[in-house]
């Protein structure tokens, strides 16, 4: 005999809550360092999204910054356009691409007189209209 299957009632079971984390935060700057390696200098500097910022004679245009939330490893990384600009000489194109702050050697810029490196990344301050608990 052939055992029939019977439909067995569908039992819709109330949804189960999910923690919700917060997406990555949308940062307004890269923050960077660079080393003059001709007077051993290095200087911390940010670097507004979409903006050019000059260190040496590099332009410097971060268009993104990404920074991982505080509960997965630590990691910041930053799109970067790097372009060496003389006077005596057309611009060149010397870096274009993601650099991380963990590993600064994976991507590196290779310049002769400047290292820079990725250090955070910075989201818009919003400390003007914040109440500060007492």
């Amino acid at each position: 005999m052939r055992a029939r299957l019977k439909a067995l009632p569908l039992i819709l079971l109330p949804a189960v809550m999910l923690p919700v984390f917060p997406g990555p935060a949308v940062a307004a700057s890269a923050v960077l360092q660079g080393l003059d390696k001709i007077t051993a200098r290095i200087s911390t500097f940010e670097a507004p999204l979409g903006e050019t910022v000059r260190f040496g004679s590099l332009q410097i245009v971060a268009r993104a910054c990404d920074k991982k939330p505080p509960e997965e490893p630590p990691e910041s990384a930053a799109f970067l356009e790097i372009v060496d600009v003389r006077p005596d000489s057309p611009e060149v194109a010397l870096f274009t691409g993601w650099m991380f702050a963990s590993s600064p050697a994976v991507s590196a810029l290779e310049h002769p007189v400047y290292d820079v490196w990725v250090v955070d990344c910075k989201k818009e301050s919003s400390s003007e209209g914040e109440i500060k608990p007492e």
